[in-house]
């Protein structure tokens, strides 16, 4: 029955037209792409750490002459969620957002434009130490996920792009 299963469930698979994103490995259209993709200073702590991330994701195909650039204006917030009747904060909640927009340098057209964010809740203690410590280790972990959107996004746009034909 299992194997009935895994045909059928192969057969519906091939039939939706799904196929690879990075099929062809690292001399696929969509990974030179990525490859080519030049991401400018993004300011403050979280802009760094955003830098590095899409740099770790977009350069897997190695270094290539730049194509396009990755223009990303970033958002970082802290709000108190959690106010105690002594109005002491015991809950935060730390937003990063990103606006960007893919260049093609070729031609100066704007082939994406689009926002990525996520937040998370930190618990305000005693200890300042671990609060702030808390705080930053939020703004890494957030920046991780906003570079994982973009470059996913990225990603999709590239090989839309090379699947028309530009």
């Amino acid at each position: 029955m299992r194997i009935v299963f895994a045909l059928l469930a192969t057969a519906a698979l091939s039939a939706c037209g799904l196929s690879p994103m990075y099929a062809g490995g690292s001399k696929a259209a969509v990974a030179q792409g990525i490859a080519a993709v030049d991401i400018p200073a993004i300011q403050g702590r979280g802009g760094w750490l955003v830098k590095n991330a899409l740099e770790a994701r977009l350069g897997v195909a190695g270094q290539t002459t730049p194509q396009y650039r990755l223009d990303v204006r970033l958002d970082d917030s802290l709000e108190a969620l959690g106010v105690l009747n002594d109005d002491t904060i015991s809950r935060e909640r730390r937003i990063l957002r990103a606006r960007y927009q893919l260049i093609d340098l070729a031609t100066g057209a704007v082939l994406l434009d689009a926002t990525a964010g996520s937040d998370a809740g930190i618990d305000v203690v005693s200890s300042e130490y671990a609060t702030i410590a808390a705080e930053q280790k939020a703004l890494e972990n957030l920046a991780v996920d906003v570079a994982d959107r973009m470059a996913t996004q990225v990603a999709v746009t590239l090989r839309t792009r090379a699947a028309a034909g530009q």
